[in-house]
């Protein structure tokens, strides 16, 4: 390893020693978190950049990786660590295989995140068509490696860990032993967003289905395809865009409400009008069904019996009046309205798939 602790990666970031040994750290993270071999992970990350030193990948580069896994088979290593060492760079390009085994993708993950959140955290993002350190083709294989594998991370956390492998004060934002930087964590988590909707679109969805799902903070991408899934099959419905708009007619009342109040729990004894406890009565029965499909990874279902409010919210509207005087009634309703929007935003954001003019 001497030879990479000699190689520069880049001027503001280190060696590619200083590199492997982030990475390594990562994938031995990220390895425990989906069920696969710390031990393992760490090893083919402490390895995977070794080829880069040898006279066969200088004279041809596209052999990195390829070459490793032969040395490493050479030397003894786990099949799996050899395999690994190739697998990392995976995918490559469009409609490329991804790693195969759970040690494969804990380095690849942490080898894409590092770079991503490495460079953006020093201000070498894409502009233009100019991407020379490929971040878009990373942002992809992140996306894909979490929904394709199915593996049951949050992207947050996964940004979260990758800022903390750094040195301290070595990005943009971060300082002395409090590392984690809320702005670059959201630069970098839209910018593999948009590409997970661009991965998507191309997969046949539309652009406000795609939205109503990624907007989502709850929404994993292990579950972006499901939860599109139910969403193509609810809109199937004739009465799916009333409630869509219904439920974007809610956002925009509760989003106003915090300038006149906190919004609590209903109070039912503040319930007058028969249309606004029979919507209670409607909304808390489903909420703990729907959780529980959830939980199961029913969205369909989940959003289906969700689509039975749709009567109840209607009549709401047609007989309540939410804005009204008496500043505790409309703060009540504010809070009933706040359940209903709780109960149908589960699977999706259903406001985003109201047609826009």
């Amino acid at each position: 390893m001497p030879l990479l602790a000699r190689a520069v990666y880049h001027n503001k970031l280190g060696s590619q020693l200083e590199r492997v040994e982030r990475v390594q750290l990562l994938a031995g993270r990220i390895a425990r978190e989906i069920g696969a071999d710390p031990a393992l992970a760490e090893r083919a990350a402490w390895l995977a950049k070794a080829d880069l030193v040898t006279s066969m990948v200088g004279e041809f580069p596209e052999l990195q990786g390829v070459m490793g896994h032969y040395y490493a088979l050479g030397d003894g290593e786990d099949p799996r660590v050899a395999e690994a060492l190739e697998q990392h760079y995976r995918p490559r390009f469009a409609g490329d295989a991804l790693p195969a085994n759970g040690i494969s993708v804990a380095v690849a993950l942490a080898d894409k995140l590092e770079t991503l959140v490495g460079m953006f955290g020093i201000g070498q993002k894409p502009s233009g068509d100019k991407d020379p350190f490929a971040l878009r083709r990373h942002a992809l294989g992140i996306v894909r490696i979490l929904a394709e594998k199915k593996l049951p991370i949050e992207l947050a956390p996964l940004l979260a860990a990758s800022q903390s492998i750094f040195a301290p004060g070595q990005l943009a934002g971060t300082h002395g032993e409090n590392k984690i930087s809320a702005a670059l964590a959201s630069e970098v988590s839209s910018f593999v967003l948009e590409r997970a909707k661009s991965y998507l679109r191309d997969r046949g969805y539309s652009a406000s289905e795609v939205e109503s799902v990624l907007s989502l903070p709850s929404a994993k991408p292990a579950e972006y395809i499901e939860r599109l899934t139910a969403v193509r099959r609810f809109l199937s419905l004739t009465e799916a865009i009333e409630l869509a708009e219904s439920d974007k007619r809610i956002r925009n009342i509760i989003s106003k409400s915090a300038a006149v109040s906190v919004i609590g729990p209903t109070d039912e004894k503040r319930l007058v009008e028969t249309a606004e406890r029979t919507l209670l009565d409607s909304v808390r029965p489903l909420r703990p069904q729907v959780d529980s499909l959830i939980q199961q990874g029913d969205f369909e279902n989940a959003l289906l019996l969700t689509a039975q409010v749709h009567l109840p919210v209607k009549r709401f509207f047609d007989e309540v009046m939410v804005n009204v005087e008496d500043e505790a009634l409309r703060s009540n309703r504010f809070a009933l309205l706040h359940e209903v929007s709780n109960l149908t935003n589960r699977v999706a954001n259903l406001s985003e798939l109201v047609v826009k003019a």
